[in-house]
């Protein structure tokens, strides 16, 4: 039963941020049975003594997970990752069998791909499979593994085997951050190890990531990508950013965002 008291209640949710990377307001608010206003009281505590970060809708530990979670990401940059997401669809042709990484960008992709003819989609991400699992008209293969709850991927060597079996007309790939030198930066050696491999078993490469994720590198894991490889991003990257990817044989594509509203905060 969860705690009652104010203190303990802000320990259990200081212990269920460190755990699982989010503590959204909502969904502590129903786990505690306290008032939003009650639990964004104390994440306002929390904050203020330098054991939580604020984030839209809720907090994130500060030390153990700096990475963000997938739920987390889904309503940042909204527009940009839909826009990113309808240019992709539309580069996908009727009979062509695709790869999608796990990611926010890469489900929103997805859901573009839910009205897709004659395809097959085989992916790491439970993002992309809930958008796809009903729908007809696309096979769907997932590459299993070990589940990395953070960013809701399969990883590991099991994913690895089954990669190793299928080749693709295109992959399209997540990043945490991307630069012209390093290529993806993400938070965990598996997921980059993985992305590598991804790339290699694809005749075309794409990499989804919006402005903000232009020239970052806050993590120290890396994916390195083979040349003539895609940047999808929006038009809120700056030339200087575009110069650097496109002086190392890096094809740039800025897709410009809709005005459409976010998804309220704990909406999938």
């Amino acid at each position: 039963m969860p705690p009652n008291g104010s203190q303990a209640r802000r320990e259990e949710i200081l212990r269920l941020a460190t755990t699982t990377g989010l503590a959204s307001v909502e969904e502590l608010s129903r786990h505690f049975g306290v008032t939003a206003s009650t639990i964004r009281r104390d994440l306002a505590r929390l904050t203020a003594d330098g054991r939580l970060a604020r984030t839209y809708g809720g907090a994130m530990a500060l030390t153990a997970h700096p990475e963000a979670s997938l739920r987390q990401r889904t309503t940042e940059a909204y527009a940009q990752k839909r826009a990113i997401a309808r240019w992709a669809a539309a580069q996908v042709q009727p009979g062509e069998t695709v790869l999608l990484d796990a990611g926010s960008t890469v489900g929103a992709l997805a859901h573009e791909l839910r009205t897709a003819r004659d395809l097959t989609v085989a992916t790491t991400g439970l993002t992309a499979l809930h958008e796809l699992a009903d729908v007809e008209s696309v096979h769907v293969e997932c590459l299993g593994g070990t589940l990395r709850p953070l960013s809701q991927a399969f990883v590991g060597p099991l994913t690895e085997a089954a990669l190793e079996r299928m080749t693709f007309d295109r992959v399209f790939l997540s990043a945490d951050g991307v630069t012209a030198d390093g290529g993806i930066c993400e938070a965990d050696l598996r997921q980059t190890r993985l992305k590598e491999l991804m790339a290699r078993r694809a005749a075309h490469v794409y990499v989804l990531a919006h402005a903000a994720k232009l020239g970052r590198a806050p993590f120290h894991a890396w994916a390195t990508l083979p040349s003539g490889w895609t940047l999808v991003t929006d038009t809120a990257a700056t030339d200087a950013d575009v110069a650097a990817f496109t002086a190392r044989g890096t094809r740039v594509v800025l897709a410009e965002p809709a005005d459409e509203p976010a998804p309220a905060a704990g909406e999938d």
